[in-house]
């Protein structure tokens, strides 16, 4: 089942008697968790009938016997392992768990009255294991997996939608260049947005200065905009502000930007096929952003862009105090930006 599906049978009040939770991704895991504490009990019953415990503090035995006690004055009880990769459990050896493998045990035979969920988060579990295989047959097992970069300003723009809103495309970029691939901060900012913008609203870069504090003109987004058309004196109004505000670009996140720029802008000086749709799912990137690619490969040949790469990567060894014993993050970035545009 995906996500989706998951939270509309919790919903519906559809329950299985195990969820078991992994994966990189914790968003979509506490997700779908909060959904089950949510509508599995009322909270009359609450106190009588759920257990939430956190894997470093507790053991599997506790938790066991927790999952088989009868629920009382309710139609069932909710048992939730949060952090479950810090269980003393889950780091056993085969030759253990071999002789005593409880918590695989009950889950070959969970009880029909208990909700049991499992949250094992920030890695994949190994699907070989008993335990995992007993999960899988008996209930729900989710593989909660990272949303690339590419397809973030994708996930944000359905999310938005969903919340009953637009947003443009360069809102959605500012939202990933600062925020990164961290769901749950994104999420956050968003919910602050809901307060203050009413629904139906597209949401543009404006919204995100005002009320996120992200600047509409001055940012790495807009900085690599301007490396890609060679606009110096925007990329040196750019650079200058981050400066004066480090904390609107740091070096290290300038450095990762442009490199990236320079190498999609490589691949497309190799693609035998240059056409803005042939751009988009080679690269993997929005067709807008293709487009303005076939525009920045006539500013740089394929020499310049190796030469370029080959500062970036002499400017980041210096910006971690190779070869620098004094230049400022800002005086780096300034001697940065005009050997790239010269």
């Amino acid at each position: 089942m995906d996500f989706k599906s998951i939270i509309q049978s919790i919903k519906a009040k559809e329950f299985k008697p195990i969820y078991f939770l992994h994966g990189e991704e914790p968003y979509f895991i506490d997700e779908i968790t909060n959904a089950i504490i949510e509508n599995s009990l009322d909270e009359a019953e609450r106190d009588f009938n759920q257990a939430i415990v956190y894997g470093k503090d507790s053991d599997v035995i506790h938790i066991i016997s927790q999952a088989k006690e009868y629920p009382m004055m309710a139609q069932r009880r909710l048992v939730v392992v949060r952090e479950a990769q810090d269980l003393k459990y889950f780091r056993k050896t085969a030759e253990d768990l071999k002789k005593n493998d409880e918590l695989a045990s009950y889950f070959e035979n969970p009880s029909d009255q208990t909700i049991f969920v499992i949250n094992y988060k920030f890695k994949k579990f190994d699907s070989r294991k008993k335990i995992f295989k007993a999960a899988k047959k008996n209930g729900v097992v989710f593989q909660s997996d990272k949303i690339k970069e590419y397809q973030l300003s994708g996930w944000i723009n359905s999310y938005v939608k969903e919340r009953g809103y637009n947003i443009t495309p360069k809102a959605s970029e500012l939202l990933v260049e600062f925020l990164g691939d961290d769901l749950s901060k994104v999420i956050n900012e968003f919910n602050k947005l809901e307060i203050l913008v009413e629904k139906g609203t597209t949401i543009n870069e404006v919204h995100i200065e005002e009320n996120i504090g992200i600047s509409k003109d001055y940012n790495v987004f807009e900085l690599v905009n301007a490396i890609a058309i060679r606009d110096i004196s925007k990329a040196n109004i750019i650079v200058n502000y981050f400066d004066h505000n480090p904390k609107a670009g740091s070096i290290i996140m300038v450095i990762a930007n442009i490199f990236k720029l320079h190498s999609q802008m490589m691949k497309v000086h190799f693609l035998g096929n240059k056409t803005k749709e042939n751009i988009a799912s080679s690269l993997k990137i929005h067709p807008f952003v293709a487009g303005k690619m076939l525009n920045s490969i006539k500013i740089y040949n394929p020499k310049k862009i190796a030469a370029n790469i080959s500062t970036l990567h002499e400017y980041d060894l210096k910006s971690k105090g190779v070869d620098n014993p004094s230049s400022t993050p800002g005086q780096l970035m300034k001697e940065l930006i005009y050997k790239l545009m010269h």
